[in-house]
């Protein structure tokens, strides 16, 4: 009998169509937009992470953490609030930009959603293009074997976006080898002393690692560092 009555339970179902009236070609195009605009909310996340700042940031933010010694300390999430902060700020005249020329005249309906999208793209492209190695960029027309472009019109946002990860990646690994030669030369220095002390069972990073802090915090490592990765995205 229980088979019988599971047998007969109907599981509800769901179907998306568009209602009566609205096949008009206007009423499909914005149902599109709006699916456009879901899916490019879904992936905002992703878009941030590959066409902003935030990339060389948390880059730059790690290695300074491991050449402190410190492997808990700032916690992830507090550096990855900081990074996501300073991207806000560096990324403030690109979004003004975009706000004054595409969402804004869009919002008045005075351009249509197509002519929003490429205004609003013009300053991400320049902004990438500004931040993007020649050489990062033909690596991927190398791979794809398409024809190289004659100028920076003919290059596809999404191969520029690419490039510019390459690019940031590059440059935030070059940035964090920098700044971890100082810490990496105290710890030699500690080690050698350590070892001529006769204190070989002694870990040398347990005795660098305090004198590596005060001399971060001494000199303002922080502010430095900030000041510094924020600066590099204005020249």
């Amino acid at each position: 009998m229980a088979a019988m009555a599971a047998q007969d339970v109907v599981m509800p179902t769901m179907q998306l169509t568009l209602a009566a009236g609205r096949t008009e070609p206007e009423k499909v195009s914005l149902t599109l937009e709006i699916l456009f605009m879901l899916t490019v909310l879904s992936l905002a996340p992703a878009i941030m992470l590959t066409v902003t700042s935030f990339t060389r940031i948390i880059i730059v933010f790690h290695f300074v953490r491991q050449a402190l010694g410190v492997q808990a300390l700032p916690p992830s999430q507090v550096l990855a609030s900081l990074a996501i902060f300073m991207t806000v700020v560096i990324m403030t005249p690109v979004g003004k930009e975009i706000n004054d020329n595409a969402l804004q005249p869009y919002l008045r309906e005075e351009i249509g959603f197509n002519e929003a999208l490429k205004k609003a793209e013009a300053p991400m492209r320049t902004f990438m293009f500004k931040h993007t190695r020649e050489k990062d960029l033909s690596v991927f027309y190398a791979v794809t074997k398409m024809e190289q472009p004659r100028s920076k019109d003919d290059v596809p946002t999404i191969m520029l976006a690419a490039g510019y990860v390459i690019s940031e990646l590059k440059t935030g690994f070059t940035i964090g080898f920098l700044i971890y030669i100082p810490f990496l030369i105290l710890d030699m220095v500690i080690s050698s002393i350590l070892l001529a002390m006769g204190m070989m069972m002694l870990p040398p990073m347990m005795v660098s690692m305090p004198f590596k802090l005060l001399l971060f915090v001494m000199v303002d490592g922080w502010g430095l560092l900030v000041g510094s990765l924020v600066n590099s995205f204005m020249v």
